[in-house]
């Protein structure tokens, strides 16, 4: 081989030898390319991938707190919110051979509602499908009767007459006035029937999960286990048992979810204290090979749950129960929107009860139709109180000694500030009286003349320090502060009119907190809910009682207290006394405002008062919003339910009479 042929073989090695290099390094740039892709700039993602091969991650829950009450006397504590194990039954449609006989079988063990409904319909089809249709129209008729009685049952109203046609019809003279509907036969449909829907949810034979039932029972889970079924299958969750259907559900709150499906306390007790009562959840992760075991020399961190704390209310268990039922009579007999009660113990500030009318039970909050009622009218609802709120007025004139109950005053009827002209309830005229008969009698231009006595500077101090356009500070979601504002503007027909309960707004609970202080010797305490809060450690913080500040002397006290008996016993208040005792208290009617205008025919209704006045052991007030019927004054609404309440408390807690029963 010639030396030129060596050399151009010598260079052809050459130029593969780098093109070999360059293809290698190529090669070696995308590896690292693509090791720095997976490695650092998608390396959270793949991380994560790989703990989900060789990693345990498991959220621990902590079990939730429970709400416990007493009844008076007796040590006995009964859980009134607490966390069950309950099973939640779920299905596979796929495995489902005959969902009509499962649908049924489910229904009867849990007893669902519509199911009596659901058969006679089968029994409407199979009349139609032999031709019978006389006797499958004379069915239909009653089945459609059935909706309409309870339709009218559940708005307590006479069943209507149901008239069915076959064309359509104009109301005219030759149809009884007594028919409240006119339908059409058309085709009956079980659209809202239960049983219907969950016969439709077993019969989709490609969907591989639909919901049964939640909170099942041992006892009902137990013959759900004897259906002969691949198709059911079940998990056991913990479940928010609310044991007191009566107890008062805008108190207690509920347990909801969030968007992610996690637990969370709303409203009442369980939206106030939800931190306290749902604890700290825990944590486990571990690695693990890829059968699932832990790994020994592998990471491990375990971080347990801490369980929420526990609580025993002020709440009175029994007292609680009856203060609502016999709200919950007055609201429905007086045909009214809403109802409030509340009882507070006077010398402490303890509320024994409190009520709301209409109520929710907290176990079955999501079938309320208006989320209105959710809100605890005793704390949310601020409205103008109207008469009952002049003792706060005469204690004040009182208490700076500028008139006492003997003091007179000539009422011409009528008085007039600046351009307004003030009437007192059916522009009646009562002439020369004594601050008790103003009371009595429940005088408007009295109280002016007195707030007058007082100075407006004065009088606007003595609603503030009785906690009006304050919050109370009671342990409870969505509580309102009310408005007084209006007092701070000059003109004085602004705490003339407040001087009688218009203009300002309050709550239920800072009128009956006021009334429990004027019951305690002028001191206004602290109302509060919340006898104890237990915790997982096993510390137990006990609520005291709290003094906020002497609103009035006991002397000014003990004066109001006396007029307020001689309002019971003489003025508007009769119908809330108790024979054999000194009940104290007043009405109090005021005109609803709708839009900045007041109704005519619109009213709430509110006594308040305290007993017996010697010895207070309660302080109360009820609340009636608009009644209807005609039925337009508090004397003949509130009062009777605060008699009714006041009679039942005293023999309840043994209070001996003051006086012979005449």
């Amino acid at each position: 081989m010639s030396t030129l042929e060596r050399r151009n073989r010598a260079q052809d090695n050459g130029w593969r030898l780098r093109a070999l290099r360059f293809l290698f390094l190529a090669i070696a740039l995308v590896v690292i390319a693509r090791l720095f892709m997976i490695q650092i700039w998608d390396g959270a993602t793949y991380k994560a991938l790989a703990e989900g091969q060789y990693s345990l991650y498991e959220q621990l829950v902590p079990e939730r707190g429970r709400i416990f009450v007493r009844d008076h006397g007796d040590d006995t504590e009964y859980p009134v919110a607490t966390t069950a194990p309950k099973a939640f039954v779920y299905a596979d449609p796929r495995l489902v051979t005959d969902p009509v006989a499962l649908g049924i079988d489910i229904a009867k063990i849990l007893k669902l509602e519509g199911l009596e409904e659901y058969e006679r319909y089968v029994t409407l089809e199979q009349l139609r499908a032999a031709g019978r249709f006389t006797e499958a129209q004379e069915l239909e008729n009653l089945m459609r009767q059935d909706r309409l009685t309870k339709a009218a049952a559940e708005v307590d109203e006479p069943t209507p007459e149901l008239v069915l046609v076959t064309e359509p019809v104009v109301l005219d003279q030759a149809v009884p006035e007594t028919v409240a509907e006119v339908a059409l036969v058309e085709p009956f449909t079980l659209d809202d029937n239960p049983v219907f829907a969950l016969i439709a949810r077993l019969s989709k034979p490609n969907d591989p999960y639909e919901p049964v039932a939640r909170n099942v029972s041992d006892e009902q889970l137990d013959l759900i286990k004897t259906i002969e079924t691949e198709a059911l299958d079940y998990i056991v969750e913990d479940t928010r048992s609310y044991t007191e259907p009566g107890f008062g559900g805008q108190v207690l709150g509920f347990l909801g979810k969030q968007d992610d499906g996690q637990p969370i306390g709303l409203y009442g007790l369980e939206g106030f204290f939800d931190d306290f009562l749902s604890g700290q959840a825990g944590q486990l992760y571990s690695q693990t090979d890829i059968s699932g075991h832990w790994i020994g020399v592998g990471d491990r961190h375990f971080k347990p749950a801490i369980d929420g704390g526990d609580m025993l209310l002020t709440i009175d268990r029994t007292l609680q129960v009856e203060v609502c039922k016999i709200l919950t009579r007055g609201v429905e007999k007086f045909k009214a929107d809403t109802g409030t009660a509340i009882v507070l113990e006077p010398a402490t500030g303890r509320v024994l009860a409190m009520c709301g009318a209409p109520d929710f039970y907290p176990a079955e909050y999501s079938k309320v139709e208006d989320a209105s009622v959710y809100n605890n009218t005793a704390i949310f609802t601020a409205y103008e109180p109207g008469s009952v709120f002049k003792p706060v007025t005469m204690a004040a004139a009182i208490d700076v000694d500028v008139v006492t109950p003997e003091s007179r005053f000539t009422d011409p009827g009528y008085v007039e500030i600046d351009e307004f002209t003030i009437h007192n309830a059916a522009d009646k005229v009562f002439g020369n009286v004594s601050m008790i008969e103003v009371l009595e009698e429940s005088i408007n231009t009295g109280m002016v003349w007195v707030m007058r006595q007082t100075g407006r500077d004065r009088f606007q101090d003595y609603v503030e320090k009785f906690g009006f356009g304050q919050l109370t500070g009671i342990d409870l979601k969505t509580e309102v502060a009310g408005n007084t504002s209006l007092l701070d503007e000059r003109a004085e027909v602004y705490p003339a009119t407040a001087s009688f309960g218009q203009g300002i707004t309050t709550t239920p609970l800072q009128i009956v907190n006021a009334y429990a202080a004027l019951a305690n010797g002028g001191m206004l305490m602290k109302p509060y809910i919340v006898d104890e809060l237990r915790y997982p450690d096993g510390t137990v913080e006990k609520v005291l009682p709290q003094e906020v500040r002497q609103v009035v002397t006991p002397s000014t006290a003990t004066t109001i207290g006396a007029m307020l008996v001689s309002v019971v016993e003489y003025g508007h208040g009769k119908r809330a006394g108790v024979p054999g005792y000194y009940i104290g208290g007043k009405t109090g009617t005021a005109q609803i405002a709708r839009n900045g205008v007041y109704s005519e025919t619109e009213f709430n209704g509110t006594f308040a008062g305290y007993g017996p006045v010697q010895d207070p052991r309660f302080a109360m007030i009820v609340k009636i919003e608009n009644p209807k019927d005609g039925v337009v004054y508090a004397e003949s609404t509130a009062a009777p339910i605060f008699g009714e309440i006041a009679d039942f408390l005293l023999e309840y807690y043994g209070v001996a009479p003051e006086r012979s029963i005449e």
